[in-house]
């Protein structure tokens, strides 16, 4: 197997010390960075599987850093790690194009399990030619390749696995409690309306410019993704 190199933005030098040898001694190598424009810079000279950032980072924000992440790297793993746990922080750290976000404090065997499952996500170990597909759009698992009439489309991350996740459930009706549990792996929070806004964003990309539309809502029960 590849060696698997991990990038960690953290200002806490000893939060940081700590992370690089636990996740040295499950085999990870590990890059660390003090600030977010020494982050930055690594990441840009340096090839990485997955990328750990604090928020509140001296120089560039945690935010901002995912975004310039995001645009340099549209599949690279981006996981948060902060104290900063309320929806709205969480739905920030989605909105920058992070992946994943767990809040400070927290157990290590969680924090691996999510490094574990983000990097399964990413396509560690996928066979050539993973497609799934409906109708006359086609998705690459390898890739991250969205294809729909022959047009390319551009997701960002959080896009990309909720269509992923529609489509693997073709023909059922998902509820909003469990794209937020499989998605976002978050609990599902009545007062925010993150899941139908990013049905939205996916409505405009997948199926607005095409006269079959494959997105369609339940009403007081879901979402569901289906050939008309």
């Amino acid at each position: 197997m590849d060696e698997i190199k991990i990038l960690l933005v953290e200002d806490e030098k000893k939060i940081a010390s700590a992370l690089k040898k636990g996740l040295e001694e499950q085999d990870y190598y590990v890059q660390v960075a003090y600030d977010g424009i020494m982050g930055e810079k690594i990441f840009t000279n340096y090839s990485f599987s997955l990328v750990i950032l604090d928020v509140n980072l001296p120089g560039i924000n945690g935010y901002e850093l995912a975004r310039i992440i995001r645009q340099r790297n549209l599949d690279i793993p981006v996981l948060f790690l902060t104290a900063l746990g309320s929806m709205e922080d969480k739905l920030e750290g989605f909105e920058s194009g992070a992946d994943d976000y767990l809040v400070k404090p927290f157990e290590f065997k969680e924090l691996l399990a999510r490094i574990k499952t983000l990097l399964r996500r990413s396509g560690k170990g996928l066979p050539a030619g993973n497609n799934l597909r409906i109708a006359d759009l086609d998705i690459n698992l390898d890739s991250k390749e969205v294809i729909r009439g022959g047009n390319r489309i551009s997701l960002t991350a959080k896009e990309f696995q909720l269509l992923e996740y529609l489509v693997r459930n073709k023909g059922k009706v998902v509820s909003r409690a469990d794209i937020a549990d499989k998605v976002w792996e978050i609990g599902f929070d009545t007062g925010t309306n993150v899941i139908d806004v990013y049905i939205n964003f996916l409505r405009k990309k997948i199926d607005k410019d095409f006269p079959s539309k494959l997105i369609h809502t339940q009403i007081g029960m879901g979402y569901i993704i289906k050939e008309e």
